[in-house]
């Protein structure tokens, strides 16, 4: 989603609250031709955002995805871009799927030799875009809502691999809580990563913080460094460095 513009961002949502809608309909909505909503259809399609049906299209991604790609893309975008920036040339990493982390792959252009092992399909759009990376899908199953692969086969495969940074997300942290997320299966994929990687970077933003899901992964001390957002309060952070955190804001 960060990287439509404004209009297709409009169909996009457009199409999430209607389902199916004709190019008609859209057209007068946005006020626009109906050659320009069928040419921006177009665009969205080969983005894989949409899938074009008879006369319309409908969504190619869960609304859920969609929902949180919209969810304070700025401070997203910071956060995967300042995760990028540790990326060295010839760097085998691990990316737990999620909106946040996936970002990271838009801002690995301009590395060489880049090897990713992740269990999220959103980074495809990025491999697509990027000849230096060299990216393995664990499989498993697919959780639409997640656009992750999950299961005991994804936690197999990672096994077969060794990395030297993980790029991990979270539904919500806290000192107290730790780690948490409301997938058991998202927890285990997290917590066998952070076992095949030499250093563990947490990327979050600040609106997680407190959050506390169903089902806790780690303690956040198990995080070698945690990426954020200058929306977390000043006494939070003075508390998490406090307790030996490292802690870097964007």
């Amino acid at each position: 989603m960060h990287n439509l513009t404004e209009r297709e961002r409009k169909i996009v949502d457009i199409l999430c609250e209607a389902g199916q809608i004709g190019v008609t309909e859209i057209s007068e909505r946005l006020n626009v031709s109906k050659v320009t909503i069928r040419s921006d259809f177009t665009g969205l399609v080969e983005k894989g955002v949409i899938v074009k049906t008879r006369g319309g299209a409908i969504p190619a991604m869960h609304p859920d995805i969609l929902e949180r790609q919209r969810d304070m893309t700025d401070v997203k975008r910071a956060i995967a871009k300042e995760a990028a920036s540790m990326v060295e040339d010839g760097d085998s990493i691990m990316i737990v799927a999620g909106t946040t982390t996936a970002m990271i792959g838009n801002y690995l252009l301009g590395k060489r030799d880049i090897r990713i092992v992740t269990n999220s399909t959103l980074l495809l759009t990025y491999a697509r875009m990027n000849p230096s990376i060299h990216l393995t899908i664990v499989g498993g199953e697919f959780r639409p809502q997640a656009e992750a692969m999950v299961g005991p086969e994804t936690i197999r495969q990672l096994d077969e691999f060794y990395v030297k940074k993980a790029f991990i997300g979270t539904e919500g942290f806290s000192l107290e809580a730790g780690l948490t997320t409301q997938l058991i299966e998202s927890s285990e994929t997290i917590r066998k990563m952070v076992q095949r990687t030499e250093q563990t970077v947490l990327v979050a933003d600040s609106g997680k913080y407190n959050r506390i899901g169903f089902v806790k992964i780690l303690p956040l001390e198990s995080m070698d460094l945690i990426i954020t957002d200058r929306g977390l309060e000043k006494a939070v952070c003075d508390n998490l460095k406090d307790k030996g955190l490292n802690l870097r804001l964007v």
